[in-house]
């Protein structure tokens, strides 16, 4: 079935198979030169190290994947066995078979086996390295097939593959963290990552590696065990397996369950954030905002992502001794970007928007409360990142100023998005993984770059005052005037940019609806 699939798959288009053909010549590339480093380690004294940590991110790379990206296998999702005559022990053991088959498993066995190439010493090394190659990609794949079959019912379904989206904020909190750690094993050596292997040894699939060191070094006990460790790991991955398969395969759902009655369902009222809300069509503005970021899969993504970010760069960067307070301005700008494109992230809903602005000033009442939505969440975040940024760089004296750059930065990106969300609206698709619809990639560089170097130019008194107070000896003690000043700033040349956007909004209300609703 699998290889049928595969066929099938390949046959639909030329696209599909020029798609498969480079894949296949890209991880093929990847996999000589990952066995030519693992090889490359042999005989090195900290060779452990890399090796187990590579092991260990290859198993928790098996573990994410499917539920960022469960169309990738149509294998992956048993309910479409469910008609058929088979028993859930022996579709399991069909299920592992066809699963060793494909590229990621090709791809996990050779790293395997070069992990064994570069720890192996001795005869006794080499047996374990061989039950290790062997045991590590089983559960592997093993661990990535329970967790698709714990959680299809929910990759299945619609918010399953929004799920898909998050994979940008992994993709791009995992660069940080890579950068980090390489730039600390670039200074202190490959000898860091020691007491880290002594642990992953003990952790499957890692442990299958860690046995064959072990043997190496004489320690055939901690062999043994470690590659019953591993062994054990793979036959509870199997129980839990099947376990799963038995219930997808007899449980209901919520096709064939009667759905409750509609009456015991509490009435809601007003929740939580939004008694405290101003009350009126900004209040509803911010609300409306806030549930955006916590139920649309992209507009989280986003989110979550500049929060991450904001606080990774500036913290690493001061936990390495090569950073500066002015870098916790980073957390302000990556906020204040999602101001950009605001009617663009309603998408086709945005006419129920469009149906209430008659007005410039319904324009800007809208805008505004859309702003304040996003203070409500940037101004503690900007001021939590640059008190932990000075606290861990101990600058305790440029605090205030970095604070007033921070707001002075974070009023200028949202002068300059709403003028932008105005001006270079664009259509954020709700499938797949485009941030913008095809034919739009222009007005998205505009909005965003453009609007960034607008701010940029926004926010440049309060920069010039800045260096002046530092550099001059007029403003020796009178620094710390560039918070209050920073504060007044910002919040005025938002209130300015607002006045300015919603006009232009209110003018081009039909435009502004017709770019939104392409996707």
């Amino acid at each position: 079935m699998k290889l049928s699939l595969l066929r099938n798959g390949l046959r639909q288009s030329g696209g599909r198979r020029a798609v498969f053909v480079a894949s296949a010549v890209f991880v093929g590339l990847f996999t000589v030169l990952q066995l030519i480093g693992l090889i490359a380690l042999r005989g090195y004294p900290h060779a452990a190290g890399p090796v187990l940590v590579l092991a260990a991110v290859l198993g928790l790379g098996w573990a994410v994947l499917p539920l960022f990206f469960p169309g990738g296998d149509e294998t992956l999702d048993p309910t479409r066995l469910v008609m058929l005559p088979l028993r859930p022990r022996p579709l399991v053991r069909a299920l592992l078979v066809s699963s060793l088959v494909g590229i990621g498993p090709l791809f996990t066995l050779c790293v395997f086996a070069g992990s064994v190439v570069a720890l192996a010493h001795g005869p006794a090394a080499w047996l374990a390295g061989a039950v290790g190659a062997v045991l590590g990609p089983l559960v592997c794949v093993t661990l990535a097939r329970t967790v698709a079959a714990a959680n299809v019912r929910l990759l299945t379904s619609r918010k399953g593959r929004d799920l898909a989206v998050l994979s940008g904020l992994v993709i791009a909190i995992g660069a940080q963290l890579v950068n980090f750690g390489v730039q600390r094993l670039g200074a202190s050596g490959l000898g860091q990552l020691d007491p880290v292997a002594d642990v992953l040894g003990w952790v499957p699939p890692a442990s299958a590696v860690g046995a064959v060191r072990a043997a190496g070094d004489g320690a055939y006990g901690t062999a043994l065990a470690q590659l019953a460790l591993t062994g054990v790991a793979l036959v509870l991955l199997l129980r839990m397996w099947a376990g799963h398969l038995v219930r997808l395969m007899t449980a209901p759902d919520g096709s064939t369950v009667r759905a409750a009655d509609g009456g015991s369902g509490r009435a809601r009222g007003t929740s939580g954030l939004a008694r405290f809300l101003p009350p009126g069509r900004t209040g509803t503005v911010m609300e409306r905002t806030l549930r955006y970021v916590w139920r649309d899969p992209k507009t989280k993504a986003a989110w979550v992502t500049s929060l991450a970010i904001g606080v990774i760069v500036p913290l690493f960067n001061a936990w390495q001794g090569t950073g500066s307070v002015y870098f916790a301005c980073f957390a302000a700008g990556m906020l204040g970007v999602q101001m950009y494109n605001q009617f663009g992230q309603d998408s086709s809903a945005f006419w129920m928007v469009a149906m209430t602005i008659s007005s410039p000033r319904d324009a800007y009442v809208e805008l505004r409360g859309r702003a304040l939505a996003l203070l409500l969440v940037a101004l503690p975040y900007a001021t939590a990142v640059t008190v932990l940024t000075t606290a861990v760089l101990g600058e305790w004296g440029k605090l205030p100023r970095a604070l007033g750059l921070s707001f002075a930065l974070l009023g200028a990106m949202l002068a300059a998005g709403a003028w932008a969300s105005a001006r270079f609206a664009y259509s954020v698709p709700q499938e797949g993984h485009r941030n913008v619809a095809p034919g739009q990639v222009g007005l998205a560089w505009f909005s965003v770059f453009g609007g960034m170097l607008a701010a940029a130019l926004l926010c440049a008194p309060v920069i010039a005052l800045t260096v002046w107070l530092h550099v001059s000896s007029a403003g020796e003690g009178l620094e710390w005037l560039v918070l209050p000043v920073g504060a007044v700033y910002g919040a005025a040349i938002t209130l300015l940019g607002l006045r300015v956007a919603a006009p232009r909004a209110a003018a081009r209300l039909p435009e502004i609806l017709a770019a939104v609703s392409k996707g």
